[in-house]
């Protein structure tokens, strides 16, 4: 009971800190005299009214959180923020209903970039940068952020740590100091972000909009200022641009950090992970271009190049950003997309997905079995980048994708016996699971998931929700052994 008590008052903390993301939007609104400026301020109060009444009450029960009270405060923090996160579009948009704006928050924060709103070039500025900020925040976790500048909770860093961030490998640190750690990635991720943000700025976009797909772009969100999304610029040169902090994104923060560190650029080609997604990616762009080209999609080989790279590259790092409608390019293509989606990018990114270590793993897994049904005596131990992975991290990856996969065929049933075709449903779990935004059918890039029913659009929630925290995190919450001392 102390524990559970204990889990709230982190809680009422983690909302205090989150109240002061509105600073932002308030800031754009005070600029922009775009008349959001008392419900940002009245969504900040009540958030933060909030946090400190349920801080209040529990303020006495101050402790190190077990591993399992830890997986409650993250499931918890990442069901509850999305909620207050609605206040302001709630308030400001007519007509929204609480489960389209807990879907777009959600869509937000778990940096999946699928929306239910239309007329996001008329929305207010203020709006389209909080939804913005979230894609930024989700990014690398507001847990990580919560750890990185508040040591002083007290309520098990490394348990919330572990229990957030992406990927099998969680026990790898920067620094003795999980502060320390997370602290080092925010810095990389902001330094990062702001280079994108003036490379924007450069090649003709807006401050605003260079801002607000700086920060899509970094937290692999995919939110747009526009409905025609990065097709309404119509610009090769911000699409090369997109492309670089994509890949940049959905390669792992810990090497940026190391590559800083050492001022090494060789540390990339000794992370095997970004070898494998950068040579996937690449391989894939031009199979398509060329795919594209020969089945008459568009007139030349570099046009084909240049619309498969951008909505590939897009897709393949789970950031959901658009240049066509790749919905409407022959079946094998966006199709590809699709499994990309959930393969490629990088433990330790910001991407969702199987992550390519697991990938990685799975094929050598592969290679052993063969190896053994050869030569049953031998020994042969599996290493990814030069270092022995154990066999619990094996046993730990063949679980999470049994669990994948079982999850993407629930939910996808749930989806058909609701009404929808197989394609919208099939894509709109992919692309939730994954983080990855758009999907294929009535949710296509041309589209979004307004179209849905609210029980449509529960289900793709859920699935952002679950993808974002990696199954397992959530999942184990309905487990008996969670629940027994």
């Amino acid at each position: 009971m102390q524990r559970t008590l204990s889990v709230i008052r982190a809680l009422g903390l983690m909302l205090m800190v989150f109240s002061a993301s509105y600073v932002l939007p308030l800031a754009t609104s005070w600029i922009n005299h775009d008349g959001t400026l008392a419900e940002f301020l009245l969504a900040m109060v009540w958030t933060a009214s909030t946090g400190f009444v349920m801080w209040l009450l529990t303020r006495r029960y101050r402790g190190e959180l077990s591993v399992r009270h830890g997986y409650l405060l993250v499931v918890t923090m990442w069901a509850a923020m999305p909620a207050f996160a609605t206040l302001p579009l709630l308030m400001t948009i007519k007509g929204l209903s609480f489960t389209g704006a807990y879907f777009e928050t959600m869509s937000g924060l778990t940096t999946t970039g699928g929306t239910v709103l239309t007329g996001l070039d008329d929305l207010p500025p203020a709006i389209n940068i909080w939804r913005h900020e979230l894609n930024w925040l989700g990014g690398m976790g507001i847990i990580v952020l919560a750890v990185a500048i508040l040591p002083l909770l007290g309520v098990g860093g490394r348990q919330l740590f572990k229990a957030e961030t992406p990927g099998p490998m969680k026990d790898a640190a920067l620094a003795p100091r999980i502060t320390e750690t997370a602290r080092n990635l925010w810095l990389v991720y902001l330094a990062i972000t702001i280079a994108c943000i003036a490379s924007l700025k450069t090649v003709g976009m807006s401050w605003l909009d260079a801002i607000c797909h700086a920060f899509a772009t970094m937290g692999l969100g995919g939110f747009s200022t526009h409905d025609a999304n990065i097709g309404y610029f119509n610009s090769p040169a911000i699409e090369f641009v997109l492309i670089i902090f994509m890949l940049l994104a959905a390669m792992n923060f810990a090497t940026h950090f190391l590559v800083w560190r050492e001022k090494s650029l060789k540390l990339y080609l000794q992370d095997a992970e970004a070898v494998a997604t950068v040579a996937l990616v690449l391989a894939s762009c031009m199979g398509i271009a060329v795919f594209l080209w020969w089945q008459g999609t568009y007139p030349t080989f570099w046009t084909s190049l240049r619309y498969a790279s951008f909505n590939l590259v897009s897709m393949a790092t789970d950031c959901g950003f658009s240049s066509a409608d790749f919905n409407r390019w022959p079946i094998f293509a966006p199709m590809w997309m699709l499994f990309l989606s959930c393969i490629t990018v990088s433990a330790g990114s910001t991407g969702g997905g199987i992550k390519m270590v697991r990938t990685l793993v799975l094929f050598k897994q592969a290679g052993r079995e063969f190896l053994k049904l050869l030569h049953p005596a031998a020994v042969n131990p599996m290493k990814i980048g030069g270092s022995v992975v154990p066999n619990n991290i094996v046993f730990a990856v063949l679980g999470f994708i049994f669990l994948y996969f079982m999850t993407v065929a629930t939910l996808t049933f749930a989806l058909l016996i609701s009404g929808l075709d197989f394609i919208s449903a099939f894509s709109a779990v992919i692309a939730c699971i994954n983080n990855a935004g758009p999907g294929l059918g009535v949710v296509g890039p041309a589209s979004n998931y307004g179209v849905l029913s609210d029980f449509q659009i529960w289900i793709c929630t859920i699935a952002m929700l679950v993808g974002r925290l990696e199954i397992f995190t959530v999942l184990i919450l309905f487990t008996p052994h969670f629940w027994r001392r």
